[in-house]
């Protein structure tokens, strides 16, 4: 379990504030010293509680049902004063809101909603990402808050924040990302999430409306040769509408194309419009990219979540299927000349793609992905299991039941080895934790023991992403090579260019 500590920035020193109780996953404090925590109750809800420093126990200020939050509360934020907290909340609501809840009460007021769209989750995945909270430098008010359609939306929460934004949008055709200010709120410095152009950051005078590029953090990327992403959706089989992106290579004719479905992992996440690199690089050789927010993924309200539930090898993939299907009715797409490239869960679907369809993809990229998943729940990480009970065992089940581990081995791909004939490569990182190395070698050896074409790279100091350039350059050069192959569409060659 995580523990609070006090992080003394010049020595290095740490000092204990609280030993957590065993049921809290977050611990933050308050100005005046006091200290909170949410965790899951017995029945798996998820309570924001107060720390009890003479017995060491949380006491229960309110409740959230965790059936709607399958990553927990995102965002949950003290206000200044520390006597209240800002929560994102699905209830009495289909999209996320922001709630204000009263710490010693445990009231709750709405302080801001969209009418159709969902509070920006990205964060809750990627916390390096801008948070859906937008505070002032100097009071640490809410003055804004970040909501994800097919693009980024803020809405404004104070006349001048208002002001400033309609300035801040006029420098760029992007989306306003990371914001910072001097404590007056009138110079900023601004970047922006944009397909072509990504991180372009800009300084603001709001004084004087002067502004000025400061850099573009990938200078050696020119956006005329980059490929843009357009959101698109696509109707699945049984009516559901599922927001996706397609990106086409620039210098050729949209049609019959190879393509490469990139599949989000999580499956708690969700693509969205802005600078991809995988299918930058992949437009760049050639190919087709269709990105599908399959349901499950997180930021279109709550039923397309929920939609997601008992589906994994089901509808979720049934959703990917009927996407290929769009692009080879739209003509974007040769049906002979598809492949499916994803990491974590998107390589669990990549596995499943292979072995529950196995005639739909010519070639498929696995990265960490599972291959069993009685397996791999069982082997989580200490620290993830007690916070199992509403993502992996509400959505795929519980392997310490019965009934449920025998519906896990159904839907893993493992159990279908038998069926797999695709060209396949395999991508591992030793150290990695949450799906762990025995994954990826029993279904290499199962498809090596029956002659299949299977590729295996693993990097011995990786864990469940790559994290080393070296590392990340030999996995993509082996993919571009490997896609070259099988969907005959190009390779570094062909392409005319690198990236």
């Amino acid at each position: 379990m995580f523990d609070l500590y006090e992080l003394h920035i010049a020595t290095g020193e740490l000092t204990l504030l609280a030993q957590n109780p065993g049921s809290s996953s977050a611990l933050v404090r308050a100005p005046d010293g006091t200290m909170y925590g949410h965790g899951l109750s017995e029945d798996g809800d998820i309570e924001l509680s107060r720390w009890e420093p003479e017995s060491g126990t949380m006491r229960r200020v309110t409740t959230f049902p965790g059936s709607d939050h399958p990553l927990d509360l995102q965002p949950f934020q003290l206000t200044p004063d520390g006597t209240g907290a800002w929560v994102g909340s699905y209830r009495d609501s289909e999209h996320t809101r922001i709630v204000h809840v009263d710490l010693n009460t445990g009231q709750e007021t709405v302080v801001d909603s969209h009418p159709g769209l969902d509070i920006d989750p990205r964060a809750a995945v990627f916390p390096a990402l801008p948070s859906p909270l937008i505070l002032d430098r100097r009071t640490k008010d809410l003055i804004g808050v970040r909501y994800l359609g097919e693009r980024a939306v803020i809405r404004p929460l104070t006349a001048h924040f208002a002001d400033v934004l309609d300035n801040l949008r006029q420098l760029s055709d992007g989306d306003v990302a990371a914001l910072s200010s001097d404590r007056e709120g009138q110079r900023w410095i601004v970047s922006f999430t944009h397909d072509r152009d990504p991180g372009v950051t800009h300084f603001y005078d709001h004084t004087t409306g002067d502004s000025r590029v400061l850099f573009r953090p990938y200078p050696h990327l020119d956006p005329a040769a980059l490929a843009p992403m357009t959101p698109v959706t696509i109707r699945a089989r049984d009516g559901l509408e599922l927001p996706s992106y397609l990106t086409l290579p620039l210098n050729r004719e949209p049609v019959a194309l190879p393509m490469v479905l990139q599949v989000h992992g999580g499956p708690w996440h969700r693509d969205s419009w802005g600078f991809d690199p995988t299918a930058q690089l992949l437009a760049n050789r050639g190919y087709a990219v269709l990105q599908v927010n399959y349901r499950g993924s997180t930021g279109y309200g709550k039923s397309f979540l929920k939609a997601g539930i008992g589906e994994l090898s089901g509808a979720m993939h049934d959703d990917l299927v009927d996407a290929v299907g769009w692009a080879v009715d739209q003509g974007y797409a040769d049906p002979a000349r598809v492949a499916v490239f994803g990491g974590s869960y998107g390589g669990y679907a990549a596995l499943v793609g292979v072995s529950f369809t196995p005639g739909l993809f010519a070639a498929a990229v696995d990265f960490c992905g599972p291959s069993n998943l009685v397996t791999t729940l069982r082997n989580m990480p200490d620290f993830a299991k007690p916070y199992l009970t509403n993502n992996w065992h509400l959505y795929a089940g519980d392997p310490e039941d019965p009934a449920q581990e025998a519906d896990l081995w159904g839907r893993s791909p493992l159990s279908r080895v038998a069926d797999i004939r695709t060209p396949l490569l395999v991508v591992q990182g030793a150290n990695d934790a949450r799906v762990l190395k025995s994954e990826s070698d029993q279904i290499v050896e199962a498809l090596r023991n029956r002659g299949i074409d299977v590729q295996y790279l693993v990097k011995e100091d990786e864990g469940h992403s790559f994290v080393n350039p070296e590392n990340n350059i030999a996995m993509y050069h082996a993919a571009d090579h490997f896609l070259a192959r099988h969907l005959r569409g190009g390779g570094t060659e062909a392409a005319g260019s690198s990236i």
